[in-house]
């Protein structure tokens, strides 16, 4: 989220993602045998020197706006690529997949070191040690893993991995989008890709079930929709986690709060106080929902229900449950709502909903004022007042008949601080508004604000200059709720310090 930029490569990579596509479009078994004498028998020079006159070629798919050249991940040149591809044919050729499948991942990877070697020696490829390593590395990941995605997931500035296609992949670092030099063989291999990272949690993608949510094995939560319905080529999104969990001390270090709204938040989740995190898409909700589960007890019993199980809690009594999409009959489906109505049978002391989406908010809110205390989600909004307007409009579309003012007087007794993340346009997420729920006022639900995030312009170098303000309130509304749990001149200090 927090990463340095690659530098860019030189204007000469780009026409790599066109020519990639000749000796990937032949790979069907048919034309692999008149394809591999024809890349060692004659001269590689020729062969690479052929696409020089193309540069024009690369500047019409400008048209994704995109200023700097494409950025370059491991060095890999069209030469490589091509000579890969040839070896991989040659390696599917000769290898017994079936029995493959039967060795546990370290003995395939040697097997499938030693019978490329020795295809390398067959077909009298010239390449040095260290390309030879990146080749075997490489042909590993396409049998054993995620292919081309491997060096972009091993990095740790990563935020997002976004395939458009075969050929066309976006990385986000620093809070920007840029394109990468990293492309796979064909749509054949990105799909077989999608299906192996899906069937990992028990889930599908094909034609008949095009749109799949799942996730990566340390959590990355992962987004397929493929073709029909993706007419360029499966469309893949990554949500990539870093590492190391951040926690609100990193949060300061980044300036996405100050160190007294730091101390409010930690005092807002240790003293079991119901709160909502809204945010747009990418803005760190999920991140910061994580950082607020980091002041919960570890002798509370805690219950998340997630879409795709991203959240990575300390506490050692957590329970996990994860919504299941319907079986190819249409049936088995469990949902969201179906989960957060099994939590209040499970002796939850809160319940943490990873988004709040649709009916359950309703759920969500009976759990919040029936002894759940300390309750949490997020759910999609630009401001405070839109994330309660949000949650009403959930409701009323999840068929409950109930007047409007019956709704909100439930939404103030349930929620009572809402927490607002952005990203703003420089890139940087912040948290902007630090909000209470008070009360009701007629048939306006009031809040007021805690601390707000004031922006006061641009530095040198584009980034966005402000600081978090306290309104200077002095005594919030769960005031009380801190000194039962002896929390009180802490929020004082906090509050005071703001203030000055």
């Amino acid at each position: 989220m927090f990463g340095r930029r690659t530098a860019p490569v030189d204007a000469s990579a780009p026409p790599a993602a066109a020519p990639a596509k000749k000796p990937v479009a032949a790979p069907k078994p048919a034309a692999k045998k008149p394809a591999a004498p024809k890349k060692s028998a004659p001269k590689p020079a020729p062969a690479e020197k052929a696409p020089a006159p193309a540069p024009p070629r690369v500047a019409s798919p400008a048209n994704d706006g995109q200023k700097a050249q494409p950025v370059e991940i491991g060095g890999r040149s069209d030469e490589y690529f091509q000579t890969k591809t040839t070896i991989f044919n040659a390696l599917i050729d000769t290898i017994d997949l079936s029995q493959l499948a039967q060795l546990d991942t370290e003995s395939a990877a040697e097997e499938i070191r030693d019978i490329v070697n020795e295809i390398i020696s067959i077909k009298n490829v010239q390449m040095s040690i260290a390309e030879q390593e990146a080749l075997l590395q490489d042909i590993c990941n396409d049998v054993l893993g995620y292919g081309p995605l491997e060096p972009l997931l091993a990095r740790d500035d990563i935020a997002d991995i976004m395939v458009n296609g075969s050929s066309r992949v976006f990385i986000e670092v620093g809070g920007k989008i840029q394109l990468t030099n990293v492309r796979f063989r064909d749509n054949a291999q990105l799909m077989n890709i999608c299906q192996r990272i899906v069937s990992q949690v028990g889930r599908r993608v094909d034609e008949a079930s095009p749109i799949c949510d799942a996730r990566l094995p340390d959590g990355s939560r992962v987004n397929v929709i493929a073709p029909p319905l993706s007419i360029d080529g499966a469309a893949l999104t990554i949500r990539k986690f870093k590492k190391d969990k951040l926690t609100m001390a990193d949060l300061q270090n980044f300036g996405s709060i100050s160190p007294e709204g730091a101390k409010v938040l930690e005092i807002v989740g240790a003293c079991r106080i119901n709160t909502l995190i809204s945010g747009g898409t990418g803005s760190g909700k999920t991140t910061l929902l994580n950082c607020m589960t980091g002041f919960i007890e570890h002798d509370e019993r805690v219950i998340t229900c997630e879409d795709a199980a991203e959240l990575q809690l300390q506490q050692p009594h957590v329970v996990r449950l994860e919504t299941r999409p319907p079986n190819l009959e249409g049936q088995g489906e469990v949902t969201m709502r179906d989960l957060v109505k099994n939590c209040l049978r499970m002796r939850p002391e809160r319940i943490i909903v990873g988004e709040v989406r649709g009916p359950e908010a309703f759920d969500l809110l009976q759990a919040m004022n029936t002894g759940h205390d300390g309750s949490m989600g997020t759910l999609h909004a630009n401001s405070p007042r839109e994330a309660l307007q949000r949650v009403e409009s959930m409701i009323t579309m999840g068929g409950y008949n109930l007047p409007s003012r019956t709704i909100r007087e439930m939404i103030v007794g349930s929620i009572d601080v809402i927490i607002q993340a952005a990203r703003l346009r420089d890139g940087s997420r912040r948290i902007t508004h630090v909000t209470e729920v008070l009360g009701t006022e007629g048939d306006t639900i009031i809040t007021q604000d805690l601390f707000i995030y004031d922006m006061d312009g641009e530095d040198e170098n584009g980034g966005i200059v402000g600081r978090h303000k306290s309104t200077g309130i002095a005594r919030p509304a769960f005031w009380d709720r801190a000194r039962y749990y002896g929390r009180d001149s802490e929020l004082a200090t906090a509050l005071d310090a703001a203030a000055d």
